[in-house]
């Protein structure tokens, strides 16, 4: 069963596999964007992996696909996690902190708990620490529900082994990942109060909402300013927020499944802004300002598990 890489035009290729190919992808086509970008944090190398898989699955012969849904995850996985090892070498000379590419998401994808908390940006640096197998398989296992047969073939792996990963990848997740689920509401009332603390200047406000060891991650890319080291601690974080320009627009977005928030400069995304809240606190800032991962952000994407 090749996944030769097969221009759809070829002559060799009937018309009729074209098209039914084609109808199956793009039926499948956000659930295999949502495993990619899970997989990789960044929308812009998802996209490439989805060009990819529709390369390889328009040369497939369809007659003897079992389960087209399962065919098109495993090309999709192994392809990213081709891109995933190169992302590594890439990501190890980036300038200053790297946050994963922000995605403005649809109401349904934070209806969904699981899979909203799963493309959290919080939980995402999570998967970051993890070796590209592992992640693979505590995606397609805690997220996709697959089987362990399957995830076996989608990474070459014995089904033991992949068993044994995905256990050793559930404990890694576990011990960095917060202790409970923020719902939706619990974040947008965190962000409403923190977006007020923000805009009033009141430090005392931004104080309260924040942890005491709140951590802020700016994401410039070397692009645009942003510092180039977390900044640890409430008072040390308050002081860079009371820095903010409060005269441009501080707008709520639904970002990867939850409540954050978009400022604007002159009409253009400056920064996008994500939390991670532990009770009732934010410990967690995540400032994106690389204009080259805000492009996500002016249409919604559509997930799916």
């Amino acid at each position: 069963m090749s996944e030769r890489p097969v221009d759809p035009a070829e002559p060799h290729v009937p018309s009729n596999q074209v098209s039914s190919a084609t109808e199956t992808f793009v039926a499948h086509r956000n659930l295999l964007f949502t495993v990619a970008y899970e997989m990789l944090g960044s929308a812009a190398d998802a996209e490439d992996v989805l060009q990819e898989t529709w390369l390889r699955w328009s040369g497939v012969d369809l007659d003897v696909v079992r389960d087209q849904r399962a065919y098109l995850v495993r090309i999709v996985t192994r392809q990213a996690l081709l891109r995933l090892r190169t992302l590594g070498r890439r990501r190890e000379s980036y300038v200053g902190p790297w946050l994963p590419e922000p995605l403005l998401t649809a109401p349904d994808v934070a209806e969904d708990v699981e899979l909203a908390d799963s493309v959290s940006m919080a939980m995402l640096l999570v998967l970051e620490t993890l070796t590209p197998t592992e992640r693979a398989v505590f995606v397609l296992r805690e997220v996709f529900d697959l089987g362990y047969d399957e995830i076996a073939e989608a990474v070459d792996k014995s089904a033991v082994a992949v068993r044994q990963i995905a256990h050793r990848a559930r404990a890694h997740v576990a011990a960095r990942r917060p202790r409970e689920v923020i719902s939706a509401a619990e974040t947008r009332d965190a962000i409403k109060a923190f977006q007020q603390a923000v805009e009033t200047g009141d430090l005392q406000r931004l104080l309260d909402i924040l942890a005491p060891d709140v951590v802020l991650l700016t994401d410039g890319g070397g692009v645009v300013q942003a510092a180039l080291a977390p900044v640890v601690g409430a008072d040390l974080v308050a002081g860079v927020l009371g820095r903010v320009d409060v005269t441009r627009s501080l707008q709520p977005a639904l970002v990867n499944g939850y409540p954050a928030l978009v400022l604007r400069r002159d009409g253009e995304i400056d920064t996008v802004m994500a939390v991670r809240i532990e009770k009732g606190l934010i410990t967690g800032l995540y400032a994106v300002r690389n204009p080259e991962k805000l492009a996500h952000m002016e249409q919604e994407i559509a997930l799916r598990r």
